[in-house]
């Protein structure tokens, strides 16, 4: 299970800052448990990164940047101290292979990817009283 952190800083500074591709290429890495998908650093080499590199490798601000792709995307893009974040911290800890952190991980995915293809429900203007 995630930690209560985890899950906010996810919610407030990660989803919002992810870019549609990048949210796929998430989903995918996941449920493929992808060796492309690392942890315990940001990137090995090109394709190889954590969850923040391949964020950023598809997002308009850093996807020209190779190793340090992921700490900028954290940093400029998203808002965060890669060297305080709680995604990072628990991704580092417990790796792609704890299939308990990817359902987690992909079920918030897979409800903020629903989110993004269900239309906003348009604003209702306001009813004209009856009698008037």
């Amino acid at each position: 299970m995630l930690t209560t952190e985890c899950v906010q800083e996810l919610r407030s500074a990660w989803l919002p800052n992810m870019t549609d591709a990048g949210l796929g290429r998430l989903i995918e890495l996941l449920e493929r448990g992808s060796p492309l998908l690392i942890h315990g650093c940001f990137a090995k080499s090109v394709p190889m990164g954590c969850l923040a590199t391949h964020l950023a490798w598809n997002h308009p601000r850093t996807a020209h940047l190779t190793s340090d792709a992921g700490i900028t995307w954290l940093h400029r893009v998203a808002g965060l101290n890669p060297a305080t974040s709680h995604v990072i911290h628990e991704w580092d800890r417990r790796g792609p292979r704890d299939l308990t952190l990817r359902d987690d991980l992909l079920g918030l995915l897979h409800e903020e990817q629903l989110a993004r293809a269900t239309p906003q429900s348009k604003p209702r203007s306001n009813p004209v009283p009856v009698g008037v």
